[in-house]
């Protein structure tokens, strides 16, 4: 069965993590999402698409983490460095 891109994604770029106190939230959670269609060479969906989507994939109250390659892409592109 072929993974949509969606799968891929939280695949790819989050990991469950009960104990962490640092859960992604929205827009962390769609900007993770739009570094990782960067880095993976894929189109990202509409916002609108990317929520629907996890509606389907993710359970109220899971705690989701970042990780990868994409995780260090949103981080540095969402803090300007200090010079």
């Amino acid at each position: 069965m072929a993974h949509s891109q969606f799968d891929q994604f939280l695949s790819e770029a989050t990991c469950c993590d009960r104990e962490s106190d640092s859960a992604l939230d929205g827009d962390s959670f769609y900007g993770l999402y739009t570094s990782w269609c960067y880095l993976s060479g894929n189109a990202p969906k509409s916002e609108h698409a990317f929520w629907a989507a996890m509606k389907q994939r993710v359970s109220p109250g899971q705690c989701l983490t970042m990780k990868g390659p994409a995780a260090a892409d949103f981080i540095l592109s969402s803090y300007q460095a200090v010079v």
